[in-house]
């Protein structure tokens, strides 16, 4: 056992640049695979952990009157409230935003409590002092001890100020949920809306079952007999806050997992090709008494402990990554699952050449030549064209040993491919970027009408040069029949005058009753364009027709899109907001500046890009795990035809062929299997990455038809640049070994 240590330890010395590049490539892809973990798991979703640690309500109803809460006990729920709440406006710095103050008591809540992560909760003796849900003060930039000037529906303003800043796992972030929350005492709120009828109640129920939410629903709708306003769950809630993670999450998961197979593929290229290179030394051992299992063993062990060391960096890394970048660390079962599939993968990939090293034959004298066989096509073809005789001989040495330089080409592809899906997605978020219509931005900035007339904050918005369409918008939540919860409801612009949505699937709305739907909206009621449904917007029963799908990036495509014609007038007048669509080049910065200076409420379009711009640096960074493989692989490679062909050397000098025509030969036997495995790579992730996208954006509710394709200039530098690096790689031992002198000894 010391014998074989020691062997282990010698050959590991002998080869350090290997040995830390086979372990930095499994480090970065076992990281990457925590990462992904960590996001997609549930259990460490952020909704998971504020939901569980306070204690979330499964299910919260809205009623106009308070409900009678003992009938929704008698549902075998335990009760949030009810709370009172009532909408004001936060006024301060030239900004007027929506906020949803509610009532909550002095001593924090069992059910539904607000987690403390600034400042101090709710106190008697400062009744002006509210706590904040963290993402809306953020977005607004509150601290504890921020002024919070609101103004009540009756048009009374109240200086109060922040107490506290909070974080809720019963509703989601800031700005996706909307109007933000803070809470207040029930004083204070009586205080900013005295008037009974414009203050609400909300009721939460907290469930033995989740799974129970939806008969539980129906049974309290039922129960309370028309006083139910709407309904919100907790699946709305994860589904909010998991969004921008579940995209980011299932790309880490893409490219991990094939990481992972080109990982495995370098790993077993590495391990075949030191078994050849060891043939005499392991033929040695094996005439000094070492038997083919201690050979097997020790192969398996020291290239096994290369994978070990590179899961243990890699399960540490992608620990401090997800505690740093994401504040939720992996859970000992997802680090377990991960480590021992790696080690699994690991092993199988390094069983087989050490297996083979075993069977070596006890005869030290033997050298390991390559197979000799007929020429390949490539290399005939080659011929046929009257290449030099150092392409000819390169071209012909590329497929000497076939399994190996199949494994070399694969595990080249496979990071290639990678890549490749890495730039159709940064062209994707590109194209987000530069073409917001197709995301249903086409207006750049929403105006709110605030204390001013609907009437007057149309005429003062379009009064301005760089307006080129305002339109009239209302968003609502529609009962869903026999789905026992809310969908956001939009009516923007008229059936005459549309706003104008992208429709990737049939047609934009041109009469009343007519509407478009995102993905999320069609997949969750189950119907397809061209069918009708039925809701219930504002007490009023809707039938409308889905004309046509558009791409939704709001609240997971469950969106119905109409003209605010087809609504009943006491939902649709006055309008609450007007989306403007600016000239061509105008800025809308500059346009928001002067809008603000006449008195109007005026909030930027939030591009989904802007949310998923994480993905930029996770692409970066996950490249540069690939490259990584790509070079262990190529090292490989190129240590192996050095090994195959060190014999050929002193030939090919001896014959007369320069230093510059010998180093030829050997950087075109490794450069063509490394542009052949680039080529296929990038044609492969060319063709597959809008459909990947795609599929990502069905499964998103955003809806398919934002993939793109990357841009050919940047798929060009691409390619131009790994196959630089592969002859690169390739030159340095190349051009090494062909100035070595290399004496012609007998066999």
């Amino acid at each position: 056992m010391i014998a074989e240590w020691r062997w282990i330890r010698a050959d590991l010395r002998a080869r350090r640049t290997q040995v830390a590049l086979t372990v930095l490539a499994v480090a970065g892809i076992v990281a990457a695979l925590v990462t992904a973990a960590t996001l997609l798991e549930e259990g460490t979703n952020p909704w998971r952990g504020l939901f569980t640690r306070g204690h979330g309500a499964h299910v919260w109803i809205h009623t106009k009157d308070t409900p009678d809460t003992a009938a929704l006990r008698s549902l075998g729920a335990d009760l949030a409230g009810p709370y009172g709440s009532a909408p004001a406006t936060l006024t301060g710095n030239g900004r007027k935003v929506p906020v949803a103050l509610q009532e909550a008591p002095a001593t924090p809540p069992e059910i539904a409590t607000p987690l403390l992560t600034e400042g101090r909760w709710l106190d008697r003796s400062d009744p002006d002092g509210v706590v904040v849900e963290r993402s809306f003060a953020q977005a607004l930039g509150l601290r504890p001890g921020s002024p919070f000037t609101v103004t009540g529906l009756s048009g009374a303003t109240h200086a109060l100020f922040v107490k506290g800043v909070a974080e809720s796992g019963d509703q989601g972030f800031y700005p996706e949920w909307t109007p933000g929350l803070a809470w207040t005492l029930r004083e204070t709120l009586t205080r900013v809306e005295p008037a009974p009828g414009r203050r609400e109640h909300v009721t939460g129920l907290r469930l033995a079952d989740p799974g129970d939410t939806t008969l539980v629903v129906q049974r309290a709708v039922t129960v309370l007999a028309g006083q139910v306003q709407r309904v919100s769950t907790w699946r709305e809630a994860r589904a909010s806050m998991e969004l921008d993670n579940r995209l980011l999450g299932l790309l880490l998961a893409l490219f991990g997992g094939a990481g992972l197979v080109g990982a495995a593929l370098a790993l077993a290229n590495a391990t075949g090709g030191r078994v050849l290179g060891q043939l005499r030394d392991l033929a040695t051992l094996k005439s000094l008494g070492f038997t083919g299992p201690q050979i097997s063993r020790m192969l398996l062990a020291e290239h096994g402990l290369l994978g070990l060391l590179g899961i243990a960096g890699g399960l540490t890394a992608g620990h401090l990554i997800t505690i740093a970048a994401l504040r939720v660390p992996p859970s000992p079962a997802q680090l377990g699952a991960i480590a021992l599939g790696t080690i699994l993968t690991v092993l199988v990939a390094v069983w087989l050449p050490a297996w083979r090293g075993g069977r070596t034959t006890p005869i030290p004298a033997t050298p390991a030549l390559p197979p000799h066989g007929r020429l390949s096509r490539l290399a005939r073809l080659a011929l046929l064209v009257r290449l030099p005789p150092a392409l000819v001989l390169g071209t012909r040495d590329a497929f000497t040993r076939r399994v190996p330089a199949a494994l070399t080409s694969v595990g080249l592809a496979i990071p290639m491919m990678m890549i490749t899906i890495g730039l159709g997605c940064w062209a994707t978020l590109d194209d987000f970027t530069k073409n917001p219509e197709r995301v249903g931005q086409a207006a750049a900035l929403v105006v709110r009408p605030g204390e001013m007339t609907a009437g007057e904050a149309e005429r003062r918005a379009a009064a301005d040069p760089d307006v080129a369409a305002v339109y009239p918008g209302v968003e609502l939540d529609a009962l869903v029949p026999w789905q026992t919860r809310t969908v956001r409801t939009r009516a923007l612009g008229t059936s005459a005058t549309p706003y104008p949505f992208h429709v990737v699937e049939g047609r934009m709305f041109r009469e009343r009753y007519e509407a478009v739907a995102g993905q999320g909206l069609l997949d969750l009621l189950s119907v397809r364009v061209g069918d009708r449904v039925r809701l219930t917007v504002g007490g009023t029963p809707l039938i409308v027709h889905i004309v046509g799908r558009v791409l939704e990036p709001e609240q997971d495509g469950e969106v119905l899109s109409l003209g605010l014609d087809t609504l009943a007038a006491k939902d649709a007048v006055p309008p609450h907001f007007y989306s403007l669509v600016l000239r061509d080049g105008a800025d809308p910065g500059e346009v928001r500046a002067r809008l603000l200076a006449r008195d109007l409420e005026v909030a930027l379009a939030v591009n989904p890009a802007d949310r998923l711009a994480v993905i930029r640096v996770i692409i970066v960074a996950l490249v540069v795990v690939l490259a990584l493989i790509g070079l262990a692989n190529l090292l490989t490679a190129s240590a192996l035809g050095l090994r195959d062909h060190v014999r050929d050397l002193a030939v090919l000098q001896a014959m007369g062929l320069t230093p510059r025509q010998v180093m030829a030969t050997l950087v075109t036997g490794t450069g063509l299997l490394a542009v052949l495995g680039v080529l296929a790579g990038a044609a492969a992730g060319a063709l597959l990455s809008t459909a990947l996208i795609d599929l990502e954006g069905h499964g998103s509710g955003m809806g398919a038809g934002i993939g793109r394709a990357p841009a050919p200039a940047a798929l060009a530098a691409a390619v131009l640049i790994a196959v630089g690096a592969a002859l690169l790689v390739a030159l340095i031992p190349a051009r090494r070994a062909a100035r070595a002198r290399v004496p012609v000894t007998a066999g």
